[in-house]
This record gives C-alpha cells, sequence and structure tokens, in this order.
C-alpha cells in the first residue's frame, strides 16, 4: 500500500506582519525628530523675540523655562515670569507665579495660556504696589504673529488690592472675560478692532461709592483709528488715534446693578485736548436712584428751575404737587420738596421718551459730550478729565 505526503504548509508571509510595524515604527521615529527640531525651532524663536524686546525696552524673563508636551503639543512653561516694561512712561514691572502656554501641533495657530496668581505689578527693582489674585486665568490667540485674528482673556474669581495691605479688596469680579478680534486692516496698517467684555457681580469702591455695590454686565465696541498693534503706552495710542480722526463706536452696552438698568449705544471719539466727543443714547431703568447714587440729583434739579420744568413738563408745579401729596399723606409731600433725586428724576423723564427695558419701565435719553462737558438731555453734569 502506498501513501500520498501531506502537501507542505503554506509559508508564512512574515512581511504582512512586520511591514505596517516598520511602517509604525519609521513614523514614530519621524514624529519624534519633527516634534524636537520643532521644540528647537520654537525655544530659538523665543530666544529671537527676547533679545528684540530688550532692545526696545521690554525685558521678559524667567527663573526656569521649558518645553514639553511630547508627542502633540507644544508646550512653554516658565516658572516665576517676570516683565520689566522700562520704556513707557512711567515704566513698570510684572510678575507672576506660572505661565504655561501650549499649541497642538496639528492646529498651529491657536495658542492657549494659563497664568497661575497671584500676579504683582509696581515699579521695576522695588516691591510690587498691586496684587491681583484668581482661581482660575486663561488666555487664547488664534492666528499667527503678523497675521492675529482673535485674542481672548477669561478670569474666575479675580481681585484686585494693595500689596502688604490688609483693606479689602479694591475691585474684584466673580467673572471677567474680554475678547478682541480683527475686522479691518492689519496689525501693521490701520487695523480695525472689535471688543467685548463681560462681568458678572463686580465691585469696586475706588472707583465711586456706588460702584462697591455688585453689578453685572457687557460691552460690545468697535475701534477706528489704531495706526498698527504694536506695543506701545496708552496714551501714545490715544493721541495717534486722534490725530487719526478715530472714534469708538459702541453698539451694545448694558450694566445692571440690583434693579438699576442702563443700556446704551453710540459714537465716542476725542478732542485735540483729549476729552470726550459724542453722544451714547442710554435707556434707563431706576433713573432717580443712579442720579442720587452719582451725586448727580442735586445738580440736575438745580438746573431744572421751575420755568425750565414749565417748558418741559407743561403744568407740573412742584410746590402744588407736593401740597397735593401732604393731602394724601402727611409728610409725603415735603419728602419729594426736599428730595432733588425724586424732582430731578420727574424732570430728566419729562426730558426723555418713555420706553420698556426688560418688562420695566424706562426713559430713554441721550448722554452726550461736548469736548469733556458732560449732559444729560440739556442738563449740563460737568466736565471730564483730559485722557491725554
Amino acid at each position: 500500500m502506498s501513501y500520498k505526503p501531506y502537501p507542505a504548509p503554506p509559508r508564512r508571509r512574515s512581511w504582512l506582519i512586520t511591514l505596517p510595524l516598520a511602517i509604525v515604527v519609521v513614523l514614530a521615529v519621524l514624529w519624534t525628530g519633527f516634534w524636537y527640531y520643532a521644540s528647537a525651532t520654537a525655544q530659538t524663536m523665543l530666544d529671537d523675540w527676547k533679545v528684540r524686546e530688550a532692545k526696545l525696552g521690554r525685558i521678559y524673563t524667567c527663573s526656569s523655562q521649558a518645553i514639553e508636551g511630547f508627542p502633540f503639543r507644544l508646550e512653554v512653561r516658565c516658572t516665576a515670569p517676570n516683565a520689566e516694561l522700562r520704556s513707557y512712561q512711567p515704566p513698570f514691572a510684572i510678575k507672576a507665579q506660572d505661565l504655561t502656554a501650549a499649541v497642538q501641533i496639528y492646529d498651529p495657530t491657536l495658542l492657549i495660556a494659563d497664568i497661575a496668581s497671584p500676579f504683582a505689578i509696581g515699579d521695576p527693582g522695588r516691591d510690587p504696589l498691586w496684587r491681583a489674585t484668581w482661581t482660575r486665568a486663561q488666555a487664547s490667540f488664534r492666528g499667527t504673529p503678523l497675521a492675529p485674528q482673535r485674542v481672548s482673556s477669561v478670569f474666575d474669581n479675580v481681585a484686585l488690592t494693595r500689596s502688604g495691605g490688609a483693606e479689602p479688596a479694591l475691585a474684584k469680579a466673580d467673572h471677567l472675560e474680554v475678547h478682541g478680534r480683527m475686522v479691518g486692516g492689519s496689525i501693521s496698517d490701520n487695523p480695525v478692532v472689535e471688543v467685548s467684555a463681560r462681568f458678572t457681580s463686580a465691585s469696586a469702591p475706588i472707583l465711586h461709592p456706588m460702584a462697591a455695590q455688585p453689578a453685572s454686565g457687557e460691552a460690545d465696541a468697535v475701534i477706528w483709528g489704531l495706526k498698527d498693534l504694536s506695543p506701545r503706552p496708552l496714551l501714545a495710542q490715544l493721541r495717534e488715534m486722534q490725530a487719526a480722526g478715530g472714534h469708538i463706536d459702541v453698539k451694545q452696552a448694558r450694566v445692571q446693578q440690583g434693579d438699576s438698568i442702563v443700556v446704551g449705544e453710540g459714537t465716542l471719539a476725542l478732542t485735540q485736548s483729549g476729552r470726550l466727543d459724542g453722544q451714547i443714547k442710554l435707556t434707563v431703568v431706576g433713573l432717580e436712584r443712579i442720579l442720587a447714587g452719582l451725586n448727580l440729583d442735586r445738580i440736575v434739579s438745580q438746573a431744572l428751575s421751575q420755568q425750565q420744568m414749565d417748558k418741559i413738563a407743561p403744568g407740573v408745579d412742584v410746590n402744588k404737587l407736593s401740597q397735593g401729596l401732604d393731602r394724601i399723606l402727611p409728610g409725603l409731600g415735603g419728602a419729594v420738596r426736599n428730595n432733588p433725586g425724586v424732582i430731578a428724576a420727574v424732570g430728566i423723564s419729562a426730558l426723555g421718551q418713555t420706553a420698556v427695558l426688560d418688562g420695566k419701565p424706562a426713559v430713554t435719553l441721550p448722554l452726550r459730550f461736548s469736548d469733556g462737558m458732560a449732559f444729560l438731555g440739556p442738563v449740563p453734569l460737568g466736565q471730564t478729565p483730559s485722557l491725554f
């Protein structure tokens, strides 16, 4: 009996296994080389940028600096960052605890930075004067250094205090965010910038006693007349903007404090002396409270004599009005007669147009600036300071 031999088993094509593995290994080696090349290039660019800035009087240092984030990010970590802006007048220095800026390899046009508090501001070489703290601070940049598109910053539980002082915060907010984006021109040739801001539960008693009460709001404005976006002092930018005939279009602004609400829109510019010029159309809920809080009630009531009241509100006699109120409730008329806020609110309301805002009765009237002189309707409020 004869036996047929079994057929030889087919050869395994080992290259089908090793080839994909080899491709993965080669790609990993290439990617590693690319990442280290990119990190070295980023380090060179940072060093060159610091040298250029130092020649312009802006010195940036870190106690330690490292580039991390392998394999998909480039992350620059700067411990104890310090900036001395000596070319500004007056010069000042900024110190922070830690700064981390990261960009994804696959999306190099988006940079995100996290800043750890505290944040100290003061004179170069001296103890800081101001101290800012927060629970979160993040900034983002979209675009390239030569073609920026958008810059944003967001803060949570931010507070500004005097360094070493025991007094309460000079300004604080539960949430603060500021966004800026290019809407025209370029970074070096007449840029047009839109800026929007939003804040919640913000207070700043250092500005005015009325600002000590928490308020929330938002604003959106477009800035025209900038020469370029190179870093320089704000006063220099304002002067250049005025010389170029620039202005600020306030597209929308809203502030709410308790039951009082103010909404506005309009255009503001600067005169050659650096004073405000333009007009904002206001719609106000709780006008009497705002006038009293800003100490404008007496100014307005004095400006609105009975003769002027007859022109803007025929038949309204303050004395007769108070006598009638006394008959309804003894003492009420005297309260009205001795309360300039009530008289001011009645007069200003007659000057404006009735409106409804958020379902509440409101009044709409212009806030006008003429070479720094502020007017609420036709009533002069006083001179505003020069901005430069």
